[in-house]
């Protein structure tokens, strides 16, 4: 019966519907065995009136039948009334019975909409689960487990499937996490070796200034390596839930950074922007928070347009505190948006025109904001440039 109804139906639809069909089904076969039953009792009963003198004298003192009336017309007479009778009888138990069919009918859907909802509770749990799952930071999101308890069902089995499918991607993405990391470290080393033995080699007397600008070449290289480098562990150490925690003004640290970051702004001809900020409390690491709020000031210098400008304001409300970063620069499409925040990725205009960042400034302030379960939104100005918002638990 499942496959007669439309596919774009819920489950719990199906199952109403199957219910109720199974019952209104089962009603009709008893309504009908009722009435055949019925009928053939009515059949049985019905009365013969023989043609006797007692009988017409007894009926006659009666007034049912008058003086020398013959009894066969008075039989006729009966029989019709039994007829009419059975056949009233017949009629109003097809027709209450199908009435009552009904109205209980609808009592059993409505029933088994109510156990179909039941039925299918289990499942609606798992549902919630994985969409806590899909919208969660992976480092957090993969260590939630379903918790089902009952009886060894389909239920149980896809609740226990579920369970193992995440254990085996949490140990995937932590085995990712620790690669990166122990990458990274092993790298470390030999970019640092490598820079000593560079200056060494360009500073020691004699050498030729051929050398030294050569030298002077791969120490550059070799500093972005560095960055690169740091840029890795930083991302990889981002997606960790903060160990240590202290509550903090985000209106602070943005002072600091902008302090910090004032001289490359100047020598970019970027004015900043930046009028009294209200008090933005947040609870976490200050060390994170900061590289945070400097990666989203760093990003908007760095992407924007000769005379350019930036804008920086906090706000705390609605339970969140916030930091709002907006930038001119040129024109960013709405679905590029995606694209800024993932690793090593930037947008096409950027590679043709020789940008020097790695790609990983937004990706990494966006894994410390989900750390600090947060998160990042940028929105495109219609003039170019972005705003982009960091949005942070408001600490009480």
């Amino acid at each position: 019966m499942n496959w007669l109804l439309p596919r774009n139906w819920t489950i719990r639809g199906r199952l109403t519907v199957v219910y109720g069909s199974l019952f209104f089904l089962a009603g009709a076969i008893l309504l009908t065995l009722t009435y055949l039953l019925v009928w053939q009792i009515l059949n049985r009963s019905q009365v013969d009136v023989p043609d006797s003198e007692a009988l017409r004298t007894g009926l006659t003192r009666l007034g049912l039948v008058r003086d020398g009336q013959d009894l066969t017309d008075f039989a006729a007479t009966l029989q019709a009334a039994q007829q009419q009778q059975r056949q009233e009888i017949l009629s109003s138990l097809l027709t209450q019975g199908a009435i009552t069919l009904v109205g209980v009918g609808l009592v059993a859907a409505a029933l088994g909409w109510l156990l179909a909802r039941r039925a299918l509770q289990p499942v609606h749990k798992i549902t919630e689960t994985a969409k806590r799952i899909a919208v969660a930071d992976a480092s957090r999101g993969l260590q939630e487990r379903i918790t089902h308890t009952g009886p060894r069902d389909e239920v149980t089995e896809l609740a226990q499937t579920f369970n193992t499918m995440l254990e085996r991607l949490d140990r995937s993405f932590d085995g990712q996490q620790r690669f990166i990391a122990n990458a990274s470290h092993e790298m470390r080393t030999p970019l640092a070796v490598k820079r000593a033995l560079i200056e060494i080699t360009i500073t020691r007397p004699g050498t030729s200034k051929d050398a030294v600008q050569m030298g002077e070449s791969l120490l550059e290289i070799n500093a972005r390596h560095e960055r690169l480098i740091d840029g890795l562990l930083t991302l990889a150490d981002s997606s960790n839930e903060p160990v240590e925690r202290s509550t903090l003004d985000l209106a602070d640290v943005t002072d600091n950074v902008i302090d910090q970051l004032t001289p490359a702004a100047r020598d970019a001809g970027v004015d900043i922007r930046l009028a009294v900020l209200p008090p933005a409390p947040v609870t976490g690491d200050a060390v994170m928070l900061e590289r945070l709020t400097q990666n989203l000031v760093e990003n908007a210098i760095r992407h924007n347009v000769p005379d350019g400008w930036i804008s920086v304001r906090t706000a705390s409300e609605n339970g969140w505190s916030t930091v709002t970063v907006s930038n001119s620069g040129p024109p960013v499409r709405p679905y590029e948006i995606d694209v800024l925040f993932q690793p090593f990725r930037r947008l096409e205009r950027e590679r043709t025109a020789g940008e020097r960042g790695f790609g990983l400034g937004l990706s990494i302030a966006r894994a410390i904001s989900r750390a600090h379960h947060g998160d990042i939104e940028a929105v495109p100005r219609a003039d170019g440039g972005l705003d982009v918002t960091l949005r942070l638990p408001r600490a009480s």
